[in-house]
């Protein structure tokens, strides 16, 4: 099971330059659609002056949420390739931007390619590409006695504890690895007086 995937760290910015057209791109570490938004909007605003705003995003472990938008350039000119770099450097939950300001000499749809793609490598090149796990949440509440056991198994599925309350009853909220998630959930459901919180 895949439980792994590649990411970057923070938000990177280089100047690429082609027959005096100039490629700013930008790689930036994203969650969510709504943060995809909001990013190339800010940057829509702030290059107010700019030709064309071309990104590409790509979202989730799985690499299925994607889109690429070429802002008014060829269709299959920018948005694709920047998406092709991401592709080639398997990563996920980022967007790159490359904004474009036009030089007064025509690249064609072949110089076009090249150029968003190389901007985009080079963005990503600038940045630190670190892997992540895919991880699950369980939340559970039990008795106080049982405080022992459960920290056991705690400490030997490597489970990050989120949040935990000790009144009368105990509840505590488990963070693991996907793929140890069903290893930690049947250890779990030995536990007498042990209940999930579904969520």
């Amino acid at each position: 099971m895949e439980d792994t995937f590649k990411t970057i760290t923070s938000v990177s910015k280089t100047i690429y330059t082609e027959k005096r057209s100039k490629f700013i791109a930008y790689a930036i570490p994203v969650q969510s659609v709504e943060e995809v938004k909001t990013e190339v909007d800010k940057l829509r605003k702030e290059y107010y002056d700019a030709r064309h705003a071309c990104w590409a995003y790509m979202l989730g472990a799985e690499h299925k949420e994607f889109r690429a938008n070429d802002d008014g350039e060829p269709s299959g000119t920018a948005g694709k390739p920047i998406l092709g770099q991401i592709n080639s450097n398997d990563l996920t939950n980022i967007l790159i931007v490359v904004i474009r300001y036009f030089g007064g000499i025509k690249l064609g749809t072949s110089g076009l390619i090249v150029a968003y793609r190389e901007a985009a490598a080079e963005a990503i090149s600038e940045n630190e590409i670190i892997e992540k796990t895919v991880d699950c949440q369980v939340s559970f509440s039990f008795e106080y006695p049982f405080m022992n056991d459960i920290m056991k198994i705690v400490k030997d599925t490597d489970a990050t504890i989120l949040n935990q309350s000790y009144d009368m009853d105990c509840a505590m909220a488990l963070e693991i690895r996907k793929s140890l998630f069903d290893k930690l959930k049947s250890r779990l459901q030995k536990v007498e007086s042990l209940q999930f919180i579904e969520k």
